[in-house]
């Protein structure tokens, strides 16, 4: 199928050439057939002597509903520009030929209507001369009449010719319907209609409701009011979804393949063709979507636009910019950038010139030098990367992640100083936590740190954090004065643990027991009773020599120590299966060293 739209003045018999090249009634609203004039969208098709289908949207043409005019032009390739041989080229037939430059519309047909009444060899004359230095420059032109139907076989011929000539949309682009109606039919529900402008969608595929991303089922399709199991852009369809009821969606909302589109809020674009001075707040179209947006110009042809609502859109994209107030159109635009970056004060100027050099052309290679690193979905869903795509050349893989090879190698040279820094500030601790690490070196998934240290030498990861091979946690020289006192002290009453208080006054804190303890210099039995570490075998080897079973005041005498010592030294020797309890207030020894067998 190929999907064609009408295009020209008011009353210039666009409906009229449409009923009688196709048969069929283009005007859905009795009012509109009454006032002779198209308000909304209308829709026609045929089949050509070749055997092409093609379906038309015949678009409004009173500057009243250019609105409902630009929700037609947006989704389709191509387009018939009528103008009528008793009146000729009026304000309108410019208007839709704007239109049709900025949405970057390069196949189409020139149409000389109403034949029987007026010269259309002149008519054709002067619509040339308008044409001239625009794509439609060199248009086949056809001069028909409804009325006598005197060129409407040379009209399908010409239409035919025009479809061979349009390109087919690339099979690779995933599936985005732009909605233009939206009813209810009774035991079916929901059916939306609209021009699937790319992709494909079949019956029981799941879609998403780009404006809420809310999941929707394709329960049944219907093109050109016959049901198909499967639809391929451009094609004109009819959707019956489930999930979704007539208020929850609207005329410029899209149905789209999930992760293959972003939501789009704010966008860098280039001008053209724009007016010597851009309003500030303007409407964009592109397919069904009429938005508000906040323009703010970044150079002579390039601005940011903020978006009213969210919008699905790829770079690369055509769409237009439309002041509401006299319902004109200002400029088409190019989309550059859907996820640009913010911009610092005074960075205006280094951020267009950053657009001057874009073109708006599926660069990966190019998004990866200006982002540093980006998730590979993100370059899918802005239409840069195919999802079985390989990475860019100048790209490190790592998971989902990209990174450029520059960036990679500032980070990894950045994580050596960083890790160095860290130990040498905090001795005790001298492993860097990864998602520190990633924080301070502004790596936005620790998993990354992680492959960095795989792919870097003489780097280790582990309990202690991130830190160089070799590096253990050190103390400072006050607190290892304090602890060489501890060590002495207990190489003399190994039982008899120093106090908190003692601890404490001698600069000994949580940080420096706990690096003593990781150190393996001490052995932390509980909260502040500390202990040599061998002090588990000279317990077991005295216990040993008491008769067996033993009590807990047994056991504290042996040691020569105090309850606070002995319970949690006793506990820790049941964990550790050096004793067990005969009941409840009994032990024996289970283990004893080589030198000392238990009795």
């Amino acid at each position: 199928m190929h999907v064609i739209a009408t295009a020209g003045h008011v009353d210039h018999g666009k409906s009229t050439l449409l009923r009688a090249l196709t048969g069929m009634e283009p005007d859905r609203w009795a009012e509109e057939r009454e006032r002779g004039m198209t308000i909304d969208l209308g829709y026609a098709w045929t089949v050509l002597p070749g055997g092409e289908t093609v379906a038309f949207v015949d678009v409004p043409g009173h500057h009243r509903f250019i609105t409902n005019m630009l929700a037609g032009l947006g989704p389709v390739p191509a387009a018939m520009l009528v103008v009528a041989a008793d009146e000729g080229w009026c304000r309108q037939t410019g208007e839709h030929l704007a239109a049709l430059q900025a949405l970057d519309v390069r196949h189409g047909l020139l149409v000389i209507s109403r034949a029987d009444l007026g010269d259309a060899d002149l008519a054709a004359e002067e619509a040339h001369d308008y044409l001239a230095g625009t794509v439609f420059e060199d248009v086949e032109t056809v001069a028909v009449s409804a009325v006598t139907r005197h060129g409407l076989e040379e009209l399908r011929a010409a239409l035919g010719r025009l479809a061979a000539r349009i390109p087919a949309p690339s099979p690779s682009l995933p599936a985005r319907l732009w909605v233009d109606r939206v009813f209810t039919i009774r035991g079916a529900g929901t059916v939306v209609t609209g021009t699937l402008g790319a992709g494909e969608i079949a019956a029981g595929d799941e879609l998403l409701l780009a404006s809420s991303r809310r999941p929707v089922r394709v329960r049944k399709l219907e093109s050109l009011k016959a049901t198909v199991m499967r639809s391929t852009a451009v094609a004109r369809v009819a959707v019956n979804v489930r999930g979704l009821t007539t208020r929850e969606i609207r005329r410029g909302d899209a149905l789209v393949a999930p992760s293959r589109w972003a939501p789009v809020e704010c966008m860098d674009v280039r001008l053209v063709s724009a007016e010597e001075k851009v309003a500030s707040r303007l409407i964009l179209h592109i397919g069904s979507a009429a938005v508000p947006v906040r323009v703010r110009m970044l150079g002579s042809d390039t601005a940011r636009l903020m978006l009213a609502r969210p919008l699905p859109l790829h770079i690369g994209e055509r769409a237009i910019l439309r002041d509401p107030g006299p319902q004109r159109i200002v400029a088409g635009l190019i989309i550059l950038d859907t996820a640009p970056p913010p911009i610092r004060r005074r960075g205006t100027g280094e951020r267009a010139s950053e657009l001057a050099r874009m073109t708006g052309r599926p660069d990966p290679a190019g998004e990866l030098t200006r982002r540093h690193v980006v998730d590979r979905g993100q370059l899918v869903a802005m239409g840069v990367l195919a999802p079985d795509a390989e990475p860019p050349g100048n790209a490190v893989a790592v998971g989902d992640w990209l990174v450029h090879q520059r960036q990679w190698d500032d980070w990894k040279a950045g994580l050596f100083s960083l890790i160095d820094r860290w130990a040498a500030d905090q001795p005790m601790a001298p492993g860097i936590p990864r998602d520190t690490a990633a924080r301070k070196l502004g790596i936005p998934d620790a998993r990354l740190v992680d492959a960095l240290i795989a792919h870097a030498e003489g780097l280790v990861s582990d309990g202690a954090g991130v830190h160089r091979s070799g590096v253990s946690a050190t103390l400072p020289p006050q607190a290892e004065k304090a602890l060489v006192v501890i060590i002495q002290r207990l190489t003399t009453e190994p039982f008899i643990a120093p106090e908190s208080h003692d601890l404490e006054s001698l600069g000994l804190g949580p940080r420096a027991l706990a690096t003593a303890v990781s150190s393996g210099r001490l052995l932390r039995v509980t909260d502040g009773v500390y202990l040599l570490p061998e002090a588990v075998d000279l317990a077991v080897q005295r216990l040993a020599t008491l008769p067996q079973p033993f009590t807990l005041s047994d056991g504290r005498r042996a040691l020569g120590t105090t309850r606070r010592v002995a319970v949690p030294l006793l506990e820790m020797l049941d964990r550790a299966g050096r004793t067990r309890r005969v009941n409840a207030n009994q032990r024996v020894v289970l283990m004893a060293p080589m030198d000392q067998p238990a009795t």
